[in-house]
């Protein structure tokens, strides 16, 4: 049994392919719509590509911050709008000191700064409005913080695709160490075309939209996002539970084969909430839609949880949102359990359907089905990244 206390996560902001809002997300998730999954052709020379965009306009930053204007933080300020006014009552309540700010993110503005290297190219001169800062990479912790005046704790972990997973370890320590009373916690990444074209390079990106534990699959499909909840010492409705965290370091860029990095990682995460496996409701597999992902989970999943716990990827749904994923995903999990899905509906796996005979059997959700009302809902989300750096996340109703 787990005997360490839980965490609130007492509210969310988020904004992705899927929507721009939390009611959006949650309704084109559900009925397998994306309306931000779009086909580019500016993004990779020569090559039409999958994205996963966020469709219509973004906040405007202030003209007192535009050295921090970049389309990274827009989505991370339109994500922070929709928890505003829970972000308000803190301040007042616990004093700009005592909350702290932990934000995973691998691109930050590298788009700004692939523009104005461009326009440098052609003109000899960078763009007016181009600042370094914009593309540093702790630029969404350190923009959020001045942003909303807050003197405390802020800083942005970057570890790829697991970044903003491990985020949540983080704000906990804090929260655990009595360093704050609060933290906002989550992730941002924006497109840009040094990851779609290294990626690329990687043969890693899909030649149509991913499609995630088919046989057919071929690679990932990139997308951008941002998630942002509110972390603190209280229990909640919903709340953290768990946290495992490992490096297996197996290779620059590919998974351990046989998933130890991986397996280690949710067995951590499970001891840590004081869960068994068959007290977790809903897996959100990492579910790239690579060739190794996609062989080492179903065996990491099948080894720590089994053959029947109901899960599916979202990446189709959303893109890869690299290091925005944890926190977007976990965020899925947050809005599955919420009173917002009166129905408790789960999502279904989004993919071609083809069945790749070779991959250890795993319980892809492919018909309707709904979370059983008589048991705590609690849900697990897996993010692994290059260098073997992996994050299992569990978060649900406490007890």
């Amino acid at each position: 049994m787990k005997t360490s206390p839980v965490y609130g996560l007492t509210a969310l902001g988020i904004i992705n392919a899927l929507g721009n809002s939390r009611e959006q997300v949650l309704e084109n998730l559900l009925v397998g719509h994306s309306p931000g999954m779009v086909q580019r052709s500016e993004w990779i020379p020569e090559q039409t590509v999958w994205v996963g965009e966020v469709q219509g306009s973004l906040p405007e930053l202030p003209l007192s911050q535009q050295q921090f204007n970049s389309r990274n933080n827009r989505l991370l300020l339109a994500a922070l709008e929709q928890i505003r006014e829970e972000v308000d009552e803190l301040i007042v309540q616990f004093g700009r000191e005592r909350i702290a700010l932990v934000i995973g993110s691998s691109t930050s503005g590298i788009l700004e700064g692939e523009r104005a290297l461009a326009q440098a190219g052609e003109n000899g001169t960078a763009p007016a409005d181009y600042d370094y800062r914009q593309q540093e990479i702790g630029a969404p912790g350190v923009f959020l913080a001045d942003y909303l005046g807050l003197n405390g704790i802020a800083y942005t972990l970057s570890t790829a695709c697991s970044s903003s997973a491990k985020v949540f370890s983080s704000a906990r320590n804090l929260l655990q160490l009595d360093i704050c009373d609060a933290v906002i916690v989550g992730g941002v990444d924006s497109l840009c075309k040094l990851t779609l074209n290294g990626f690329t390079a990687l043969s890693s990106v899909s030649s149509g939209r991913c499609n995630p534990f088919s046989a057919n699959r071929d690679g990932i499909s990139i997308g951008e996002g941002a998630a942002l909840f509110i972390m603190q010492k209280q229990a909640a409705e919903l709340n953290l539970l768990g946290v495992g965290e490992s490096s297996d370091a197996h290779h620059i860029s590919a998974p351990h084969p046989e998933g130890e990095g991986a397996i280690a990682a949710m067995q951590a995460a499970l001891a840590d909430a004081g869960l068994a496996a068959e007290q977790i409701s809903y897996l959100n597999l990492h579910g790239t839609a690579t060739i190794k992902n996609d062989e080492m989970e179903s065996i990491a999943v099948d080894s720590v949880l089994g053959k029947q716990l109901p899960c599916s990827s979202t990446k189709r749904l959303t893109g890869h949102t690299l290091g925005a994923a944890g926190a977007t995903e976990i965020g899925l999990c947050w809005l599955l359990m919420s009173r917002l899905n009166c129905d408790a509906v789960l999502p279904k796996q989004q993919w071609d359907g083809c069945v790749d005979g070779q991959l250890v059997p795993i319980n892809l959700l492919r018909t309707d089905q709904r979370l059983a009302s008589t048991e705590a809902k609690k849900m697990m989300s897996n993010s692994f990244a290059f260098g073997g750096s992996n994050a299992c996340v569990v978060i649900g109703e406490a007890g």
